[in-house]
């Protein structure tokens, strides 16, 4: 039988996580206007698809992210097969991550859709980082342009963002 687990208080973690490493209390970034809507150009079974993930998700052989307020991103080969994907993380419980990292980086499930023909084709290339950073200027203007950049390097038409 599956063990049922009681559902995250994320916020209140949060909180918590981030008040044991001697942060002041976590201020949540909140927008004044949202973002502007932009429809597809295309049907997403055309579209390339790309990957951010913040669950820390790196691959064997590369550096592991460091404990907190790291801002580096890994790039991961779309083609690199799950059993080398590694995980880590200073705010969340990494067992299932580190069991199956579909679970906050879900590449083969996406290859499926590939497969199956629901989406057009993924990026060369997914991007991960390690969340929980608590500078959002950092992750609004060094992080999220480099990630910007990467996409349209890979010419993607849109992407999945995956959060922790």
């Amino acid at each position: 039988m599956a063990q049922t687990r009681p559902p995250v208080d994320y916020i209140e973690r949060t909180r918590e996580q981030y008040s044991a490493l001697g942060y002041p209390v976590y201020k949540w970034v909140e927008s004044e206007t949202p973002p502007a809507w932009t429809p597809l150009r295309k049907p997403i079974a055309e579209s390339r698809l790309g990957l951010i993930a913040s669950g820390g998700i790196y691959v064997e052989g590369q550096v592991a992210f460091h404990y907190k307020d790291d801002i580096s991103y890994r790039e991961i080969d779309t083609s690199t097969p799950t059993e080398k994907l590694r995980a880590t993380h200073f705010a969340y419980d990494l067992t299932d991550a580190r069991s199956d990292p579909n679970v906050v980086f879900p590449l083969d499930r996406l290859r499926e859709l590939v497969e199956a023909g629901e989406i057009g084709s993924l990026a060369p290339r997914a991007y991960t980082f390690m969340g929980g950073i608590y500078s959002s200027r950092k992750v609004r203007d060094v992080l999220a342009p480099a990630f910007r950049d990467r996409l349209l390097e890979d010419e993607v038409d849109l992407a999945l963002l995956v959060p922790v």
